[in-house]
This record gives C-alpha cells, sequence and structure tokens, in this order.
C-alpha cells in the first residue's frame, strides 16, 4: 500500500478553477483567499509568487508551487519588492485552485508547508506538456474532464514533494517504511473496522506489545490505538458528508459495535455529533471552523 494514497485519494477537484495562461508583461494575478490550494505551473517564462506574509518566490519554467490556503496569493511578472521595467517573455501559465473539504484530505494539508515549490523535473515533464495540450482543447461543459486534469498534476506534484529530501514528512507517513511501525499501519488503513487492540497490533509487527508502543510513538508522534481513533474518525467524518449510509452502519465501518460509542467518540473528536455533523459540513456546503471539526 502507498503510504500517502489514502489521503492523495480525498485530494480531488471538483469544479476546480483549472486554466492555461497566456501573458504578456505586465501582468499580475489574484487568488481566491478562501480556498484550500492553489496549484501554479509556469510552461513558458515565470513569474513572482507571493503568498501571506512570505516574502516573494521566483517561480520559473518547469517548476510547480502549491500554496495552502487560505490567505491572499498572487503571482505577477515582477517582483513587488524589486520591481523592473522594460521588456520580458511571454509566459504561459497552468493555474488550478481547490477547495478541500474531506476530513482524510485535511490530515495532508496539515502537513503541507505553507508554500512548497517542486523545481522542474523529468518526473512531472510529461504531465505539464500533456495539460499544455489539453486544456485549450477541453469543450466546454466537460467541467469533470478539467477536474481529472487538475487532479493529475497536483498528485504527481505532491508526490515529488514528498520524495525531497528537504521535505518535512510527516511520521506517519515515514512509520510505513519501518519494519514494525509499517506493518501495523498498514493493517489499520486496510481494515480500519477491525476490533483492533495492542495486542492483535502487536502480532501484525510480530513484537511485544512494549516494543510496538515505543516504536510507534517515536516515529508517528502518538500511540497505536490514538492514531487508529484518529484515522477512524477522519473516514467516518467522509462517509458522513459524501454518502448517505446511515449512522449505524458508518459506526460499523470504522469499527464500532453500536452506534452510542460511535457517537461518544466522533463528538470527542470533531465537537459535533455525526448527525449535526451531516447536516453542517456536507460536500457541497463550505466546511469552516469549529462547527466541521477543523
Amino acid at each position: 500500500m502507498d503510504p500517502i494514497d489514502d489521503v492523495l485519494r480525498g485530494v480531488r477537484a471538483s469544479g476546480a478553477d483549472f486554466d492555461r495562461k497566456e501573458l504578456s508583461p505586465p501582468w499580475s494575478l489574484r487568488f481566491a483567499e478562501e480556498v484550500s490550494l492553489t496549484l501554479c505551473a509556469p510552461l513558458r517564462g515565470g513569474g513572482w509568487l507571493t503568498a501571506g506574509d512570505a516574502p516573494p518566490r521566483l517561480l520559473r519554467a518547469g517548476d510547480t508551487a502549491i500554496v495552502r490556503g487560505p490567505g491572499p496569493v498572487v503571482l505577477a511578472d515582477q517582483s513587488p519588492s524589486a520591481p523592473v521595467t522594460g521588456p520580458a517573455e511571454r509566459t504561459i501559465l497552468l493555474t488550478g485552485t481547490y477547495h478541500v473539504r474531506s476530513a482524510v484530505a485535511q490530515r495532508l494539508l496539515d502537513v503541507l508547508p505553507p508554500v512548497l515549490v517542486v523545481p522542474d523535473s523529468d518526473g512531472c515533464a510529461s504531465m505539464r506538456e500533456f495539460l499544455d495540450t489539453q486544456a485549450g482543447a477541453c469543450p466546454p461543459g466537460r467541467q469533470v474532464v478539467r477536474d481529472r486534469l487538475v487532479d493529475w498534476l497536483m498528485v504527481c506534484t505532491l508526490r515529488e514533494w514528498f520524495d525531497q529530501p528537504e521535505a518535512r514528512v510527516p511520521g506517519w507517513v515515514r512509520g510505513f517504511d519501518d519494519e514494525v511501525v509499517g506493518p501495523v499501519l498498514r493493517a489499520m488503513h486496510a481494515a480500519p473496522g477491525r476490533s483492533w487492540t495492542l495486542a492483535t497490533l502487536a502480532r501484525e509487527a510480530r513484537v511485544s506489545r512494549t516494543t510496538l508502543a515505543d516504536r510507534f510513538g517515536r516515529l508517528v508522534g502518538e500511540p497505536p490505538l490514538t492514531y487508529l481513533t484518529q484515522w477512524r474518525m477522519s473516514m467516518a467524518a467522509d462517509l458522513l458528508t459524501g454518502t448517505a449510509t446511515p449512522v449505524g452502519t458508518v459506526a460499523h465501518e470504522v469499527g464500532y459495535a453500536d452506534a452510542f460509542g460511535f457517537s461518544a467518540a466522533f463528538k470527542r473528536i470533531h465537537g459535533l455529533s455525526p448527525t449535526a455533523y451531516r447536516r453542517t459540513c456536507r460536500t457541497d456546503a463550505t466546511c469552516a471552523g469549529i462547527a466541521c471539526g477543523t
């Protein structure tokens, strides 16, 4: 199992503002502040990216930047701190914005830096070239096609960023490569509804409970059963908002024998009962703040 497969499944565009722009200087683009993720990928030329209070950062052709929102994001042909006058080359740019409402995907957003830039490399080059040719050819009304195109570039960029040595990879991702913690994480992700205990998880790793608890805590940053509860509640939140599955069925799918115990655990994590969460945080509504458990 890919260590970030589950969270990347939750990063999917729906009505994404995906566009291919041809820009002649002087130019400046301001993106919506309320979005969860903003993607910028110069195909030719480049520009200066300013996000929040961070200093401007130069993007060159082949780079791909992802900005974690919400907050102001501006991309311009000139740096606001050191504007340069005179002729400059034309820029061709791919842009996309995301509203991420999945609780599982939020686990990914929580570990991303405010701004990440993946330098030009062979990994996503063919994807950018394909998007360059397809973006303009996509006929009106084919929003689902545009959504999947920007999904491809977003996922490719995130995977490349996770592979960079300087990336601050979270403990639960590093743990998948560990000989003790890895089998336990894979088991929990593959069967979150199973009645796991520390003893049964330790058997998956073929170590003692003490060894598992110590190693899991050092690598992941929390005890195994605490991680399991958090993962179950993220999955449950997405089932509640993305499907019409009854609360009792959701409870069983994430490992609870009855709706009462599940509801108590869910409210402890998200601050709302499952029913209230479903009503407040359905996928077609703006989901933000304590009302949606974030």
